[in-house]
């Protein structure tokens, strides 16, 4: 029984975690001009790190739209 109960915590504890971190990384992507749902790869191992790469070093269609209102 009391597996049971440190089982239930550790998924308390993931899904924190993942509201935490999930949250950001999904309004960082809208405000970059890509879907918000990009942002739920950053739970997945390597392609986490893509992700992040890619947000770095991609053009931003913000970045595209402010360079038109020049």
């Amino acid at each position: 029984m009391m597996t049971n109960n440190m089982w239930a915590g550790h998924w308390l504890w993931m899904l924190m975690f993942a509201i935490v971190v999930v949250i950001p990384v999904w309004r960082i992507c809208q405000r970059t001009g890509y879907p918000g749902w990009l942002g739920v790869q950053i739970l997945i191992p390597i392609a986490n790190l893509v992700l992040l790469y890619f947000i770095a070093f991609s053009s931003w269609t913000t970045d595209k739209m402010r360079n038109q209102d020049d």
